[in-house]
């Protein structure tokens, strides 16, 4: 199935996990993907307005176009509340929450009507475990920028809407102290794939949702109604 054919999808924090699933997953699907990460072609880091919007202005010099944003970059730190710093709030934020505003603002800029935006928020948005207070926070208000998004993209014929991914395999879940540690305790039957993630990103960026926007949709197998 080519829904994308002809499209061009902006996916931050292309270079594994979630990210590189999707990119794959909308290649197959037909489209020209570009991935926004420090290291990429060009190279971006997301929470940097001049250089997004420098990445965006060389997406439309290659490519002619900008279809889909995929707002899916995203760092995660581990401290009790009390030994945050600024500069660690900073940090989280600029990349979870500013990194999608930033591409959000471009997105809004050039792109044509039938354009989406799609947020990867999380579960913590919603439901959340200690040590990860900037990353929640982060997370949540990026569900309420979703729903800016969509109000103010209605008129543009633009769509916005999130995705809450629970626990996926990827590095940053094995990662997780509260995971090492046994604090937080998780069912393998809990535990999806990142192409799961993929699919529903792409299925919400697609025609056969052009009926959505403003949605946040928990893609978790569950967890969060356990919690």
């Amino acid at each position: 199935m080519q829904r994308f054919a002809g499209k061009v999808v902006v996916v931050t924090g292309g270079a594994g996990g979630i990210g590189l699933e999707t990119i794959r997953r909308f290649r197959a699907e037909g489209a020209t993907t570009v991935s926004a990460e420090r290291h990429g072609d060009p190279p971006c880091d997301v929470g940097d307005e001049m250089q997004v919007e420098h990445f965006v202005a060389t997406v439309l010099a290659r490519h002619g176009r900008l279809d889909v944003v995929v707002n899916n970059a995203g760092i995660m730190l581990f401290k009790p509340l009390e030994q945050y710093t600024s500069a660690d709030w900073q940090q989280v934020l600029g990349v979870d929450l500013m990194g999608a505003v930033h591409f959000t603002r471009q997105a809004f800029l050039h792109m044509k009507p039938g354009g989406a935006v799609v947020n990867v928020a999380s579960v913590h948005a919603a439901m959340t475990t200690p040590l990860v207070a900037p990353y929640a926070a982060a997370k949540a208000a990026l569900l309420s920028l979703t729903r800016s998004a969509a109000i103010e993209g209605k008129a543009r014929g633009l769509r916005a809407n999130a995705v809450l991914p629970g626990a996926i395999e990827t590095p940053m879940l094995r990662e997780n102290p509260n995971i090492k540690s046994g604090a937080e305790k998780l069912d393998p039957a809990d535990i999806g794939q990142p192409a799961d993630i993929a699919a529903a990103i792409a299925f919400l960026a697609s025609e056969d949702a052009r009926f959505i926007t403003g949605a946040c949709l928990a893609v978790d197998g569950g967890r969060l109604a356990q919690l």
